[in-house]
């Protein structure tokens, strides 16, 4: 449901998929079904130009993010983890390419939202929480795994997982490496909306991004920049600033206020 109607964009990335459609709703799958969606370091490292590009297109308002085949993702490809750890630079830069690939998903200018059914583990679970937002199927099951291998978790991941969810969440998951439930995740504040399937996940998913798209991308824009700023200790006057002089000039104001006035949905 999510891939209906949408246009393909060809980027030329094994295990990546991604479709745009009509209503301003990118969304990038996930695609190693086989492997559960598990990433391969050529996955993380193409990323951050993927996802510039996908900023750039025309249209572009929301983007979702998804598994194939009942998953969403189980995390590091394991198959590449004994190379990766054979030498302290190798796992460096393995490290460096996986926090290149959060930070440009937490970067992307438009609000973003992980749509999870089945497994979300590890760095699937790293990239959940670098959206702004993440909605869940009752089945999904979500953890945050090297205390199983004796991998030290690269310092943003952990900090951005502590923000979301607070020291002391943060800690359980990291410290068990245990999986919780869709219902756990919800509680811990790690999970926004939990529905009872996924094709209902997809339907509201779908929805609720068709919502975000027919906002005001300015208002959201200066909004995400104050949030961030807020909880990264960052000056929120100062990440707002640039969003507030471009509205002097931007028409959004004069639409949002001339669309109530007439009683009309905005044109943004």
């Amino acid at each position: 449901m999510l891939t209906s109607d949408r246009k393909e964009l060809d980027y030329g990335v094994p295990g990546l998929r991604l479709g745009l459609g009509e209503d301003g709703v990118a969304v990038l799958t996930l695609d190693r079904p086989e492997k559960r969606n598990a990433l391969t370091r050529a996955q993380w490292a193409a990323l951050p130009p993927l996802l510039t590009r996908l900023a750039e297109e025309p249209g572009v308002r929301v983007l979702l993010l998804t598994g194939s085949g009942g998953a969403f993702s189980a995390g590091a490809d394991i198959a590449e983890l004994a190379d990766v750890y054979a030498s302290p630079e190798a796992a460096d830069e393995y490290h460096a390419t996986n926090v290149a690939a959060e930070t440009a998903l937490a970067d992307f200018p438009h609000p973003t939202l992980a749509v999870v059914d089945g497994p979300c583990v590890g760095g699937g679970c790293q990239l959940a929480v670098a959206c702004d937002l993440r909605f869940a199927a009752r089945g999904a099951r979500f953890g945050i795994t090297p205390a199983r291998l004796g991998i030290v978790y690269p310092a943003v991941p952990t900090a951005r997982l502590a923000r979301l969810l607070g020291p002391a969440r943060a800690k359980y998951l990291l410290y068990s490496a245990e999986l919780v439930t869709a219902e756990q995740a919800l509680t811990f504040g790690l999970v926004d909306e939990v529905t009872a399937d996924a094709p209902t996940l997809h339907a509201r998913a779908l929805t609720f991004a068709r919502t975000l798209a027919a906002r005001s991308a300015q208002t959201q824009g200066a909004a995400k920049a104050v949030v961030d700023a807020t909880v990264t200790d960052a000056d929120p006057q100062a990440a707002v600033a640039p969003w507030e002089r471009a509205s002097r000039v931007t028409p959004d104001v004069r639409e949002g206020l001339a669309a109530f006035l007439e009683g009309r949905a905005p044109r943004f």
